[in-house]
Parts: structure tokens; sequence; C-alpha cells
């Protein structure tokens, strides 16, 4: 396997993907897997679910293809058919959280136990850590945490799909330079299942992928990242999926946070992710998608950064020059992802909120302004506000379109 194997098996999946949904789409309808529109959601109607099939079609057709049938392979793909089973059952019928819970561990005990497991990693400065038998347990916790991240962050057109699809490429890329062929053929098979559904998921999405789609992907990218950077000695092992992932990483921990100190299940579903606060404060559902996507793609940049700039000679000898290179990358990001947070997010807010507290009453204040803006990051019951003037809605009203089911 080379790299010309994982353009051309990313092709095939993408197409298979692509073909395939609109058949998903229907038995959606068919069997009753619709969303309807909801008032936490963004969704304006009902949209059918099971866009996940799709994705599985793709990633098996190209991997029959493309990937040998070793044992962790066949332990991958079965996992991955379970777990879209559990997800396509639990968008028909609503299953519990203890036996959607139970499916994927049960999915994700099946590659462990046919060896895609990480029994030690290198920590920077720290150097190896083994960890022997317990490595199995800890990548099943792993799995099943990466499926239910991207399964939080699955909230609104195009989201889910294109950060999975941009990630899988990273992986991709780092695969095939540390020498994970099978890992990066299969990393470039997700990219191209995820690309080819998003083509009819992205704003105004026809389908939407579902748990069966959002925690099929979250087991495939967390196996990939097991085989293809966990699995080695490299120093990008550990940091590198962390980077990549970093923005559902981030979200679900801001939104599982916030329900804790509340006292609320981790589970339980309400309208503070990150995609529902930009919603809140004027950005267009293509706009949110799109700043969610750049945000992702200079996160991946810089884990891709951190394997190629030559900044070190593997021998705890730093290169002046190539270090240096590396500081600005990784302060550029950094400082990329502040402005984003901070000043498209909540700087934004604080104009749109100047504007509607001083329309309603001119004398406002400053210091009650800024009061009103912290209370609002708070608690996040804050009254949309439309850029340009077309008045406010309610609280607790965010604006329509579309909204994807298993984002809670």
């Amino acid at each position: 396997m080379n790299e010309l194997d994982a353009v051309f098996a990313f092709l095939v999946a993408l197409a298979v993907a692509a073909i395939t949904t609109p058949l998903a789409a229907r038995l959606a309808f068919r069997i009753g897997a619709v969303d309807e529109p909801r008032e936490r959601g963004l969704a304006a109607r009902a949209t059918p679910l099971l866009g996940g099939l799709a994705i599985l079609a793709g990633v098996l057709v190209a991997a029959a293809i493309w990937l040998p049938l070793t044992d962790e392979t066949r332990g991958i793909l079965l996992g991955a058919a379970l777990i879209a089973l559990v997800g396509a059952i639990d968008d028909v019928i609503d299953l519990p959280p203890q036996w959607k819970l139970l499916g994927q561990v049960a999915a994700a005990v099946i590659p462990v136990a046919a060896g895609v497991r990480v029994e030690n990693i290198t920590l920077p400065f720290l150097g190896a850590v083994d960890f022997g038998e317990l490595g199995g347990v800890l990548t099943v916790i792993g799995l099943v945490g990466l499926m239910n991240v991207v399964n939080f962050s699955d909230g609104v057109d195009g989201l889910a799909a294109g950060v999975c699809a941009i990630s899988a490429v990273a992986f991709s890329i780092i695969a095939f330079d540390l020498g994970r062929d099978g890992a990066g053929v299969l990393a470039a098979i997700v990219a191209g299942a995820a690309l080819g559904f998003l083509f009819h998921n992205f704003h105004p999405a026809s389908i939407f992928m579902g748990d069966c789609g959002a925690l099929l992907l979250g087991f495939l990218l967390g196996c990939v990242a097991v085989q293809g950077t966990l699995k080695t000695n490299a120093l990008i092992a550990l940091v590198g999926p962390l980077a990549i992932l970093a923005v559902p990483f981030l979200d679900t921990s801001f939104v599982v946070a916030r329900r804790l100190k509340y006292r609320r299940a981790p589970w339980s579903a309400d309208a503070q992710h990150f995609h529902h606060r930009l919603a809140r404060v004027g950005f267009s559902q293509r706009r949110t998608v799109l700043y969610l996507y750049a945000w992702t793609i200079l996160l991946a940049g810089l884990a891709v950064a951190l394997r190629f700039i030559p900044y070190t000679d593997n021998h705890g000898n730093f290169n002046l020059g190539w270090t240096l290179l590396l500081g600005a990358v990784a302060l550029f990001v950094a400082g990329a992802s502040v402005y984003l947070v901070m000043v498209l997010e909540i700087l934004k807010l604080k104009r749109l909120r100047a504007w509607q507290m001083r329309r309603a009453d001119p004398t406002t204040t400053e210091h009650e302004i800024v009061a009103q803006v912290e209370s609002d990051l708070e608690t996040g019951e804050f009254a949309a506000v439309e850029e340009g003037g077309s008045g406010q809605r309610r609280s607790g009203q965010p604006p329509a379109p579309a909204s994807q089911r298993g984002a809670p």
C-alpha cells in the first residue's frame, strides 16, 4: 500500500457514500427514522436520519478493495458495522442511554480484542510509558469516549462530516510519514466516505447522519488514531490526535462541564454547543460551519507541522531555526484560536448586546452591558439579535434552520 492507493480508496469511498446517501434517506423515511424540528435544535423541517449507513457503505467497499484482511482490519470493520447498527436502532427507537453505552463498549471491544490497542505511549519530556495489560481497557475507554465526542458535537448541517473528513486527512498524512500505511489508507477511506456524505449534508441538508453516522465516525477515527499514531514511539503519537480533534474535544468538554456544574446528566440535551452559541449571536449556518472547519484545519495543520518540521534530531538536540519556525506556527494557531473564540463569539456578542440594550434604553452604561454579557455567557440563555436590525427573538429561541439529531 502507498499514497496512490490511499487516493484511489478515498475516491471510491467518496463515490459510494455519495451514491448511497439518497438510498439511506429513502430507507429512513420508510421506517420512521426522521428528525423532527425541536426547540433546542436549529432544524426547520423534518429530515431523514441514517446517513451513517451510506458512510459505512463507502468504508466497507473501499476497505474490501484496498485493505488487507488482517485480524486487526476485520476487527475494525466488524466493530464499525456493529456501532452503525446500534446507532441506526437508536435513530429509529431512541435507545436508553445505558443500552447505547453497552453497544458502544461491545463495538470497541471487537477491534481491541483483534489487536487494535495502545500498550505504550511516548510523552514529551517524560519518555515511554508502558500500560501493559491495562492498555486494552484504556483503548476501549478511549474509543467509547471519542464516539461520544463526535456524537455530542454533531448538531448543525455538515459540521461532524466536515470536521471528521479534515481530521482523517491529517491522520492519513501523519500515518504515512510514520510508516503506518494501512492506517493511512483507512484514514483516507474515512475522509472520502465523510466527504461523499457531506455533499448531501451541507446546508441546507437533505439528510442527517444521526447517531448511526456520528458514532461510526468517532469509532473509525479512534481506530485510525490508535493504528496510525498511538502505536508508534513518535512524540507526535499523543499530541497529534489531541490537536487534530481539539475542536470536538473542547466543545464536548465545555458542554459536559456546564452540565455537571448545574447538576445535570452529562448526556442530557441542551443548546450550549459552539454552534448553538454562534447561532445565537447572529452567525448563519454556513458561516458557523466554515468557522469551525477553519479552526479544525488550523489545529490539524499544527499537528502535521509538528511531524514534518525538523525541529529536533530525535536525540534531544533542537535546531534553533526550525524550532523558532515551529514556535511561530504554534503561536499563530493559538492566537487564531483565541481570536475565533473570544472575538467572533464573545466580543461580537458584546457589540450586539450593546446595540440591543441601548436601543431599549439609550442611557445604558458600559458597566451594565459588560454585566449582562457575563450573565449571558454564564447561563447560555440570551436573546438572539440579527445583525442588520431585523429585530430580536425571545430568549431560548435560536434562529432556524437545521440541526441533526444525535447532538445532545
